[in-house]
């Protein structure tokens, strides 16, 4: 690959006997608003025959001038122009077109906004500027490329950036190197759908062509082929069209629509040259004196068309062998970008009879343009769910209404009605996970995924990265009860794992505004925040987005009582505090309870539920803080009169029971870092059931239930304040209603299709994160980041190797008896989870 000059645009121009045309273009781009020295303009004099190189060499050291020497076509001209140009981009002007001052300014500043952004599409229209000539791509099912609102009055209204199929050839942009890469235009197509070809390559690629609507360009159009019968480019048209799919299709699609493409281009013939394709049968007499018939050209244009593809079927196999064997996006992936592809373009009677019936009877308009989407949870999936596998399938549950998503876990799955299809991986066998990765589009993964599974750790589909929980902010609080190397350890690992997230992710999950910039500094810390990723979106909402945990559309609604009447010690009259989810380490259940033991001696009917004790996780060992809390409990007198413990894990689908039995929701936690940065899904379920909350101030929700009235934050450790606000809430009727007004107002904003709106929209346009390289199959990491030490980089372990090096790890900190312990653990996680 030749060495280019960096920041250079090389703008390269094909004259055919249009030599007038090409000089007023060239003085058009010495007036650009654009540097002159970055600025190189190729013109190919393509085999015109008549005095164009005498004129276009009066142009001197203006332009590189080059003679073809015969007349290549399009694809030919321009083939050679890259040959001989020496810019990092390449910009393609139909020499009968003239540029906008900022017509090149804006197509580098795309560039510059993804790494993956290969090619610029540019606007363009007529040369009056009145009506379009390209401002969107798309490509019927039998592969002719057209130009949607060709020909209409230019309305402004479609000036919207976005990642199209291919540009037009008349002004479009493209890095060099991946021109080169591809092999630029291919000359079996000579001219007419070659743009439409490399686009598609291109995309096929991984990488994304960008219209800009900025980069603006004006064309007389067609200049080039007036000189020319209509017939042949007829010919060029059905021939390039059958070559652009028998290329580019997967097999499944190839094989479902290219029998129609081929009978319809055969209708086509028939219908132009007005035929009647019944003159031959036996029941038609006469004529028999006859062997020939008057055909027109343009029915010899189609049979042609096709007779030429059966020749060329060698080349054409080895053509399509190359751009199989290195595409890295599904068709699928690309439907979106096909546009309307039920578009039969020529308004002849018969053929659009025809047409009906090959569209109806072969059912070729069937391929689907449903995204794959892998969502990985390392949590159990079913009728006991916690937090992270709750959102991981409320996810799957919101996309799957657009997509084709499957749900697995790292744990275990029960058999579940489910929108959506199940599974589970282990890092145990790694490989586990491969036919999932092969499967998706895009991949949203939570926790150690990335880390355990090689697979995912390699992929180049589009990873999502829900980092709703600081995981490593959690071991802050998670591994007091360690020895110092051992919870530093912990701490370590979990940063080590989160790192790597933020490394290889495309998109990012957060739960709040202030969860999102303690990530954005973790980001920028690893480099991600970066000249590419702030000029795509300034604010980085294209890299990281706040989506909380949500609550159900559905209302909760109460089948039986699993509180009130149903718990010995809880009446049906009883005021019902719950605690919602599980009892961690840096919760604080101790002043909770010696506030309800405080509030009973003057309310007796106070009872305080805590609804689940037992993880469903068993990968998650039960905290300290668990028996503490039962032996305060006892200890005060309160144990099965006032204070309550679940010792199991309350069913998903039957939380609701719970909740409804309770007048208020509560949680309390210590004042720490980790509180800076939770956000406590429980208090969302207190939402969903209408409930007034009393919290502990410091956290967002703290902020959230102060500011909106929807209960009491409290200081922490505050046993005082933690009774008055309770007993406010369960005793003061004015309070209580005003709460639950209040309440059943916002949760409206927590609901889960809005709560994960970001990902929503993201999933319907997906894209790598602009610091992202596109490989191809079987292709290293290079150029960019080559030799650098990654902030996180390891040497991956799961399965065997990864037990090995536990084990190793615990019988240095502790000796045997830790390893033993450890041990005995996992038997125990393991023989609970198959219970």
């Amino acid at each position: 690959m030749k060495k280019r000059r960096t920041g250079v645009v090389s703008v390269v121009l094909v004259n055919f006997r249009g030599a007038d045309d090409t000089i007023e273009c060239v003085r058009g781009l010495q007036q650009l608003n654009w540097p002159s020295d970055l600025l190189e303009i190729v013109v190919v004099e393509n085999g015109s025959g008549d005095d164009s190189m005498e004129k276009l060499g009066a142009l001197g050291d203006a332009i590189t001038l080059i003679d073809s020497g015969a007349n290549l076509g399009f694809t030919g001209g321009c083939n050679l122009g890259v040959a001989e140009s020496t810019g990092e981009f390449v910009a393609f002007l139909n020499n009968d077109a003239k540029p906008h001052p900022d017509w090149i300014a804006e197509a580098i500043a795309t560039f510059a906004t993804g790494l993956d952004i290969g090619a610029v599409a540019s606007k363009v229209l007529d040369w009056d500027g009145v009506n379009v000539d390209y401002l969107d791509a798309a490509v019927t099912w039998y592969g002719m490329g057209y130009k949607p609102h060709a020909g209409e009055e230019d309305r402004g209204s479609w000036d919207v950036e976005k990642d199209v199929l291919f540009g037009t050839g008349a002004a479009m942009f493209i890095r060099a190197a991946l021109f080169e890469e591809l092999g630029g235009f291919d000359d079996d197509y000579f001219m007419f759908y070659d743009d439409v070809d490399l686009g598609w390559r291109l995309n096929l690629l991984g990488h994304r062509f960008r219209f800009q609507p900025k980069s603006l360009a004006y064309h007389k159009h067609h200049a080039s082929m007036n000189k020319f019968g209509n017939f042949r480019e007829e010919y060029l048209l059905e021939r390039n069209a059958l070559y652009t799919l028998y290329k580019n299709l997967d097999d499944e699609s190839l094989e479902h629509v290219f029998p129609g493409a081929l009978l319809l281009a055969v209708r086509r013939a028939v219908a132009r040259g007005k035929l009647d394709s019944t003159a031959l049968d036996l029941r038609n007499p006469g004529g028999d004196d006859e062997p020939t018939m008057p055909v027109s050209k343009s029915t010899m244009a189609g049979i042609f068309a096709i007779d030429r593809l059966v020749e060329l079927l060698p080349e054409m196999s080895a053509a399509r062998e190359k751009v199989q064997g290195t595409r890295v996006r599904s068709d699928r992936e690309l439907r979106r970008l096909f546009g309307k592809v039920d578009e039969p373009a020529y308004p002849i009677e018969s053929y659009l009879e025809g047409y009906e019936k090959i569209v109806r009877n072969l059912d070729v308009l069937s391929v689907s343009a449903r995204r794959r989407i892998l969502v990985i949870t390392g949590d159990p999936v079913g009728g006991r769910m916690a937090g992270p596998a709750i959102r991981a399938w409320h996810i799957a549950k919101e996309l799957s209404g657009e997509h084709d998503v499957r749900l697995v876990s790292m744990n275990r799955v029960e058999a579940v009605d489910a929108p959506f299809e199940l599974g589970t991986i282990s890092h145990h066998r790694p490989s586990s996970v491969v036919e999932h990765e092969k499967w998706a589009d895009i991949i949203i993964v939570q926790g150690n995924a990335l880390v355990l599974f090689p697979a995912l750790e390699k992929s180049q589909k589009i990873i999502v990265a829900d980092i709703y929980d600081p995981m490593h902010l959690e071991q802050l609080e998670q591994g007091r009860g360690q020895t110092i190397s051992l919870w530093n350890k912990q701490i370590g690992d979990a940063t080590t794992s989160l790192n790597y997230q933020l490394e290889v992710g495309d998109f990012f999950l957060c739960a709040s505004d202030r969860q999102r910039h303690f990530w954005l500094g973790q980001l920028a810390g690893l480099g991600r925040v970066n000249a590419y990723t702030y000029s795509r979106d300034s604010e980085l909402d294209s890299l990281i987005a706040i989506a909380p945990f949500g609550i159900a559309s559905e209302e909760p609604e109460q089948t039986r009582h699993a509180i009130r009447g149903a718990v010995p010690g809880i009446g049906l009259d009883d005021k019902v505090i719950v605690w919602g989810g599980g009892i961690y380490n840096w919760f604080d259940p101790q002043t909770l309870i010696r506030a309800v033991g405080e509030l009973a001696l003057e309310h007796t009917d106070v009872k305080l539920f805590f609804m689940g004790v037992k993880h469903p996780n068993p990968d998650v060992p039960e905290m300290e803080a668990v028996g503490e809390a039962k032996r305060l409990a006892e200890e005060l007198g309160l144990l099965g009169t006032h204070v309550f413990f679940n010792d199991n894990w309350v069913p998903f689908e039957d939380r609701q029971n719970y909740l409804l039995d309770a007048d208020l929701g509560v949680s309390t936690h210590f004042q720490h870092v980790e509180t800076t940065f939770s956000f406590r899904t429980r208090i969302l379920d207190y939402l969903w059931a209408g409930l007034p909350i009393v919290t502990t101030e410091g956290d967002s929700f703290g902020d959230l239930v102060a500011e909106r009235s929807l209960g009491a934050a409290v200081p922490e450790r505050d046993q005082k304040a933690l009774v008055s606000a309770m007993e406010r809430f369960l005793y003061d009727d004015e309070a209580v209603a005003t709460a639950r007004a209040n309440v059943a107002v916002v949760r409206e904003d927590f609901r889960w299709s809005r709560a994960l709106a970001p990902l929503i929209a993201f999933c319907q346009n997906p894209a790598h994160a602009a610091d992202k390289i596109v490989l191809r199959k079987g292709e290293k990491a290079k150029g960019k980041g080559k030799g650098k030490k990654k902030n996180s980089d390891r040497v991956p372990s799961t399965g065997v190797r990864r037990d090995f090096e536990r084990a190793m790890y615990y019988l240095r900190e502790g000796g045997p008896g830790a390893v033993m312990t450890r041990y005995r653990a996992r038997q125990t996680r393991r023989r609970d989870s198959a219970g």
